[in-house]
């Protein structure tokens, strides 16, 4: 008798894993990776193929529950019956690799539990009362709240707590009990998203991309900063008094958030172009803390190849790399090879647009003051780089000296020789060290260190900033030195009021000019001009300063 009841669970559990509704999705031509949780999975089908072929499909994933405990009831042993329940259960939530590729398809499971529920009661292993209390439940949770993971979960609770009243061996009651954990599980992330308050309600449209020809839909994945922005989202602030008062260790919180997989922790709504279209962009993070882009740059291109993925679930058709993520991954080619199906951009392009449509002005203001640019020092911080050596170039022939400071003296020398070729008056100097800009009147900074360069020590009364860094390359303290200016660059303010769950540390309605390349690329539909690798075309700067202004987007200067 054991040995037959572990045969049909094996069975039920075989029965669970097999994707007949997806399938018959599939054969109909409709991505069951682009219906899946995310997206309101049963709320898609209906919208992508009409309520015949949903219906179908919907049976198809009830009768794999239906059958898996029908096989089980033959033995007449209920806590066999409930425990196939569990298996068929487990299968649809996790169907084998070894049976159907690397990425399988993963259900939420709520057809097929209706499918488990019909069964029980039918054979009757379980009063017809409490197998349906459980859809009564959920009916009433889904109707008056609109959230179905909430919903399900309240629904497993009431039958977990009707089989533990009920005269049922042990087996059964913890077999009920599982399930409810196996839905938390799965349902995991969808509570994040309820605290965050990004979980869509039964009813709300979700958008994916060529679904209106009004509406286009991104993505960008952004990660905190520091453990402050850590706490800042709802479904992580319960680690705060924990860590404070030493239960958790903050190596613990960081062990913790190097093991998560990318998530939607917020949402951008109200962007609306001037032509009339109508942006949305989720954001999505796995939050990785700076330190370990740098000490483990293999984890943080898979989480951003993961997050690639989840956007192309998600319905977005252009991906953004924000912060740290827009270098991972030879800064963005590797993530667009291993997910050719989403376009991938690491805004290095309109980043650098922003900054040579805001240089003009700033030596305008500089030079109103009554200061002569000609005899003038400038100094270049992370000269290195594709945007700080753009800044080089465009400010060397209008100063007197230039200062260029980076990490590789060879590669400065390299970018020395060919500025001073095409600035033949400027004495050019480069160097290592912080301590040259103590001469600057003007500093220019775009480096990708996760901490202030630039302090006071470095910096003299009267100097101008432009701090293009992200985080911000110039410390707080310099901030109160007398007369000192200093200039945040690449923050941009979409068209149409912009509004967001999720604080993005660059002020109200504001974003970094990367996630604006995003939105403009989905706006515009010229996926060819996303950036990606270590060069950035003239032409494609050009072309989204002027987009930008078509579109409505504005420089924050």
């Amino acid at each position: 008798m054991v040995f037959l009841s572990a045969l049909l669970l094996l069975v039920a559990f075989l029965v669970g894993t097999l994707p007949a509704g997806q399938t018959l999705l599939s054969r109909a031509g409709v991505n069951v990776r682009m219906t899946n949780a995310h997206n309101l999975g049963v709320e898609n089908v209906l919208h992508l193929v009409g309520p015949r072929l949903a219906l179908l499909s919907a049976l198809l994933d009830a009768a794999k529950g239906f059958v898996a405990v029908l096989m089980a009831s033959s033995l007449g042993r209920p806590e066999v019956t409930v425990l196939a329940a569990l298996a068929a259960y487990l299968g649809h939530l996790n169907p084998p690799r070894a049976l159907y590729g690397q990425r399988p398809p993963r259900g939420r499971g709520n057809l097929l539990l209706l499918g488990v529920l019909s069964a029980l009661a039918v054979t009757g292993a379980l009063p017809l009362w409490a197998a349906a209390l459980p859809v009564v439940v959920y009916a009433g949770v889904a109707g008056y709240w609109g959230f179905v993971s909430a919903a399900t979960l309240a629904g497993l609770l009431a039958f977990a707590l009707a089989v533990a009243l009920l005269p049922l061996g042990p087996a059964a009651k913890l077999g009920a009990l599982a399930l409810l954990v196996a839905a938390t599980w799965r349902f995991k992330e969808n509570l994040g998203r309820l605290l965050d308050g990004t979980e869509p309600r039964l009813g709300d449209p979700v958008p994916l991309a060529g679904r209106r020809p009004d509406e286009v839909v991104a993505a960008f994945m952004i990660h905190p900063m520091t453990l402050e922005n850590f706490w800042s989202a709802q479904r992580f602030a319960w680690l705060r008094p924990l860590v404070e008062r030493g239960i958790i260790s903050e190596k613990g919180v960081r062990q913790l958030a190097e093991s998560m997989r990318p998530m939607k922790v917020g949402e951008l709504h109200g962007i609306r172009t001037l032509d009339g279209k109508r942006i949305r962009c989720y954001l999505l993070s796995s939050p990785l803390l700076p330190d370990v882009f740098r000490d483990q740059p293999e984890l943080a291109t898979r989480r951003a190849i993961e997050g690639a993925r989840l956007a192309q679930e998600l319905g977005a058709e252009v991906f953004g790399l924000g912060a740290f993520w827009s270098v991972v991954g030879n800064k963005g080619v590797d993530v667009q090879a291993a997910v050719p199906e989403i376009t991938v951009t690491n805004g290095g392009a309109y980043t650098s647009g922003t900054i040579k449509a805001a240089i003009p002005g700033i030596l305008e203001h500089f030079a109103a003051q009554g200061r002569d640019l000609k005899h003038a020092t400038a100094g270049v911080v992370g000269a290195n780089g594709v945007v700080a050596f753009g800044i080089a170039r465009t400010i060397a022939p209008q100063v007197g000296r230039l200062i260029m400071v980076g990490r590789d003296v060879e590669r400065l020398e390299r970018s020395a020789a060919t500025l001073r070729r095409a600035a033949k008056d400027t004495e050019i100097i480069t160097t290592t060290s912080y301590e040259p800009l103590k001469d600057a009147d003007l500093i220019f900074s775009a480096t990708s260190d996760p901490n202030p360069v630039i302090f006071p020590q470095h910096v003299k009364t009267g100097a101008w900033i432009f701090d293009e860094g992200r985080p911000a390359d110039v410390h707080d303290s310099v901030l109160t030195m007398p007369g000192v200016r200093v200039i945040p660059g690449g923050v941009v303010r979409p068209p149409g009021g912009m509004t967001s769950n999720i604080d993005l540390q660059f002020g109200e309605g504001q974003v970094p000019a990367c996630l604006a390349e995003t939105l403009i690329i989905a706006a515009t539909g010229e996926h060819w001009r996303k950036s990606l690798g270590p060069q950035t075309l003239s032409e494609n700067i050009n072309f989204f300063v002027e987009q930008a202004q078509k579109l409505g987007f504005e420089v924050v200067d």
